[in-house]
């Protein structure tokens, strides 16, 4: 019988061990956090460069979030991988922004949509972010000329959420 026992240690030990690898399994999954939606739709007006309908994608890990933004302004000229600089303001929570920057662009050729990001920034769990309308809401420098493009929607289908 003794020896019994130690084999029905033995397995409730490796029941134990597999258990708790599960919940540190759980445990890691659940620190992955999403965003909803993951893309969204937006107006921008960017004066005499233009403006229309945006799609903007987001991601989340932990704290640290991305957003690519793909307007409907066209480039009039080439602008190469990487030498655009841009901010994206968004609305947090009904008050305040939270700041998306980067100097990350795929290569433009003339004549293509604006593609930036995707633009790095932090967000809490909770931060709903929505178009910011209070003023510039995307920066954009190309070859040391700024554009400004104010936000004239709320996101379609709603705020990203973290």
């Amino acid at each position: 019988m003794r020896h019994g026992s130690r084999s029905g240690r033995a397995v409730l030990r490796a029941a134990v061990a597999v258990g708790a690898a599960a919940v540190v399994g759980l445990g890691f999954t659940s620190s992955a956090s999403a965003v909803t939606p993951q893309t969204a739709t937006a107006t921008y007006d960017c004066g005499t460069w233009g403006g229309g309908s945006a799609t903007l994608a987001a991601t989340q890990s932990g704290t640290a979030a991305t957003i690519t933004l793909t307007s409907a302004v066209t480039t009039p000229v080439h602008v190469a991988q990487d030498s655009m600089d841009a901010t994206l303001a968004l609305a947090k929570n009904g008050s305040g922004t939270t700041v998306f920057t980067g100097a990350r662009n795929p290569d433009l050729p003339a004549g293509s949509a604006v593609t930036i990001g995707p633009l790095t920034g932090t967000v809490a769990a909770g931060d709903s972010l929505d178009s910011y309308t209070g003023g510039t809401a995307l920066s954009m420098t190309i070859f040391g000329v700024t554009v400004n493009c104010n936000a004239t929607t709320a996101q379609s289908p709603g705020p990203f959420v973290f």
